[in-house]
């Protein structure tokens, strides 16, 4: 299993060096359950929900505080094919941005009933799989993207339990 390097940017005080691997820990499991052997690289934005609130309005025309928001580079259409690069030693796969409203999850973690820990790696992963190219608009797309969420979160020790069960919570 190859690398995976993680910048931080933290506007709110929240990271700690054991919450940052914490964090490595959760995505390397990810990582690996996805199957991606190559070295990736991403980042982790950590600010407030005044920023959150516009990123969200300027980028995606919703105006309110978001948990993540992600901004994958492959989500344009560059004509790139990295099946070229990705056998290469020193190639590492630029996944993007990943931007984390705390207070937001927060919240969320007292309206789901999930635990702050549980919520927290939910969004970690949830931002993670986005930057791979997973989503949820379509049903079947949402069964595989949550199954794999639900899977590493148990994994790691975070399991939701049945009288948690929400929307895309509990899958």
């Amino acid at each position: 299993m190859e690398k995976l390097q993680i910048s931080y940017q933290d506007k709110t005080d929240f990271l700690d060096e054991a919450r940052k691997k914490w964090i490595e820990d959760l995505l390397l499991l990810a990582k690996k359950e996805i199957g991606k052997e190559n070295a990736q690289e991403l980042s982790m934005n950590f600010v407030d929900s005044e920023e959150s609130q516009k990123i969200n309005r300027d980028y995606r025309d919703k105006d309110r505080p978001t948990d993540v928001i992600s901004f994958a580079i492959g989500d344009g259409d560059d004509g790139l094919d990295l099946a070229e690069f990705i056998d290469e030693p020193d190639f590492v796969e630029d996944l993007g941005d990943l931007f984390f409203c705390i207070d937001v999850i927060k919240r969320h973690s007292v309206e789901y009933g999930t635990g702050f820990d549980r919520e927290f790696g939910y969004t970690v992963v949830h931002g993670y799989l986005h930057l791979n190219g997973y989503d949820h608009i379509e049903p079947d797309e949402a069964k595989e993207m949550f199954g794999i969420q639900g899977k590493v979160l148990e994994d790691y020790g975070l399991p939701l339990y049945k009288d948690q069960l929400d929307e895309g919570r509990g899958k």
